[in-house]
């Protein structure tokens, strides 16, 4: 009936869901969303029924995009241990150290437990790249974007 091709329909609507849905997870203002819109070429009235569709619904959108969000485990405890392995039947003088990790996490009210296990110098670099993560959380870039998230 249009005299459109399905494959212009579904991309049309598929663009329309992203530009909604990333504007509301960013809850841009008016005057983002319209100058976001503005680039794309459309008349001023279209401009005007897609900023008055976002306003409509931005807020339910985003409880849509809440729900929809995975449920991540969270931290309880942690206990931990090191094994050293001193020799063997046939190497009578080895080190072999191993760390267990026993992770307890909490999801959906219930507690999980993950057992883990790993050589000292795969810890050391795990704890490296973790702290290197903090140190760029503190960044004004990264701020900026977190801020924008929520």
């Amino acid at each position: 009936k249009l005299g459109v091709g399905v494959d212009a329909i579904q991309h049309g609507v598929e663009g329309l869901t992203y530009l909604l849905t990333e504007s509301s997870k960013l809850l841009i203002s008016e005057i983002d969303f319209q100058d976001s819109i503005h680039v794309l070429g459309f008349s001023d009235e279209l401009n005007k029924l897609l900023l008055q569709l976002y306003l409509d619904n931005r807020k339910e959108i985003r409880s849509i995009l809440s729900e929809l969000a995975p449920k991540l485990p969270s931290y309880h405890s942690l206990e931990w241990r090191l094994d050293v392995q001193l020799a063997s039947r046939s190497l009578r003088q080895q080190i072999k150290p191993a760390v267990t990790l026993k992770l307890h996490l909490n999801q959906n009210e219930d507690q999980t437990a993950q057992v883990l296990q790993t050589d000292p110098s795969t810890l050391l670099h795990l704890i490296q790249q973790l702290e290197q993560a903090l140190g760029e959380m503190k960044t004004n870039h990264c701020r900026r974007i977190v801020r924008n998230m929520k």
